[in-house]
């Protein structure tokens, strides 16, 4: 993961006049300036504004051949010359101006400081991210109590590297320092935190800087991470009320996000919900309508017992894909509701098609449909070829004994219908009728 910096390279010229030199203070004599020099730098800057580069550079180099140039009039000169580099995004360049700079005698802290830092930014620009860190702990040691600013570049570095336990304190740090000020994280920083949590599987901690963008930065985006990370930590509970608030809020749109709070309903066992919502997505298309989100759907109206709204999307969906395991599922959908030709024609198409997990079960239910159609040998035949898998044999045989007993039992009653005798009738009844 990369992160650019927002460069912000002052030109820290401090230019003095001739009067100040006289001071005979040694921290005033540190940064005092002939006025011939400050004209100079004046002038170049001028060529910097202007964009005449090649003009500064000329100047300047010229500039620095000038016998008798204190440490720090030359350390200026380097930092004109490092800052014009910067405007031409000649980086490397820049840093060695830079380091020319550093390389003066004495020169005022701040000076030095600003400078280390700037050339720490430098080389996260250009991705030197061990110069980077070397640089910005040259800074720390010039400090007595670095700023958040200085710990986040040394936790910068560290992340940068890959070196994410390192990383972790400087940019903990820095997030407290500013807490400590009132001042609210900068919401990369944040971020920094949140990905080092993550890379470390330390979910809920992950949890609590989500919880802090939430509070500071309030963005979709967030909420969304923020659910997640709760079923990271196994607390779908959570992770249902904040995605469920989403949605309502009409946060979500992706299909994913849809499809999970579907699941979630599903597995706090609230289906009813969860199948309006993959009816009311698919409609809109939100929710692309293909084999497994139309499963889905009759998964969740068949958990909620809603058997006839089950059967369309489930009939959809297995006329999509061609899967017979479907076909299967619709036959028993429509046993359920009793549907017995629906059933008969569903799990025959099942086992046409081919795919089907269990055709053993797919024959006992097809045996069952046929024997409530009273086609008993059709139904005896489909569980005899169920009884050849050992996992169904009990209940098919049960089955094969119930349809030959029904069997036995009409053919019984056929055949004393057909050998009754004829009733004769008295005719001396037949005369007392008459």
């Amino acid at each position: 993961m990369k992160y650019r910096f927002s460069l912000s390279v002052l030109l820290a010229v401090v230019l003095f006049s001739p009067l100040q030199a006289q001071d005979d203070q040694k921290t005033k004599q540190t940064v005092a300036m002939s006025q011939s020099v400050y004209e100079a730098l004046q002038e170049a800057q001028q060529n910097v504004e202007a964009k005449a580069y090649g003009q500064v550079h000329a100047d300047l180099n010229k500039l620095r051949q000038k016998k008798g140039l204190s440490p720090y009039e030359l350390a200026q000169i380097w930092n004109l010359d490092a800052y014009t580099y910067y405007q031409e995004e000649r980086y490397p360049q820049a840093i060695s101006a830079y380091e020319n700079l550093l390389a003066q005698g004495e020169l005022p802290e701040a000076l030095i400081q600003s400078t280390l830092k700037t050339m720490a930014q430098l080389y996260f620009t250009t991705e030197n991210y061990d110069k980077a860190l070397s640089t910005v702990q040259r800074l720390m040691q010039q400090l007595d109590d670095p700023s958040a600013d200085i710990y986040m570049l040394l936790g910068q570095a560290y992340f940068q590297k890959g070196d994410y336990r390192r990383a972790l304190n400087p940019i903990t740090t820095a997030i407290d320092k500013y807490k400590a000020q009132g001042r609210t994280p900068k919401e990369n920083w944040l971020l920094l935190l949140r990905v080092i949590h993550y890379e470390q599987k330390n979910y809920q901690a992950m949890a609590n800087v989500l919880k802090e963008l939430v509070r500071y930065y309030p963005k979709d985006r967030y909420f969304i991470t923020l659910a997640a990370a709760y079923s990271e930590l196994g607390d779908q509970k959570k992770q249902l009320v904040l995605t469920e608030a989403l949605y309502e809020g009409g946060y979500l749109s992706k299909s994913n996000h849809l499809i999970n709070l579907a699941n979630l309903y599903l597995i706090h066992d609230v289906p009813y919900k969860a199948a309006l919502i993959l009816e009311k997505e698919m409609e809109a298309g939100r929710i692309e309508t293909n084999t497994r989100h139309l499963r889905l759907l009759s998964q969740a109206w068949y958990q909620a017992r809603e058997d006839r709204k089950a059967i369309p999307p489930l009939r959809r969906a297995a006329e999509l894909s061609g899967d017979g395991e479907l076909f299967v599922r619709l036959a028993q959908s429509h046993i359920n509701l009793e549907n017995w030709d629906e059933a008969v024609e569903a799990v025959r198409e099942g086992l046409r098609r081919g795919g089907v997990k269990r055709p053993d079960t797919a024959n006992v239910m097809l045996g069952m449909a046929l024997f409530n159609q009273q086609k008993l040998s059709a139904a005896r035949n489909a569980f005899v070829a169920a009884r050849s898998d050992s996992r169904s044999a009990r209940v098919a045989n049960q089955w094969i004994t119930h349809v030959d007993q029904e069997l036995e039992r009409r053919r019984s009653m056929n055949q004393e219908i057909k050998t009754r005798d004829p009733i004769e009738v008295d005719p001396l009844l037949q005369d007392q009728a008459s």
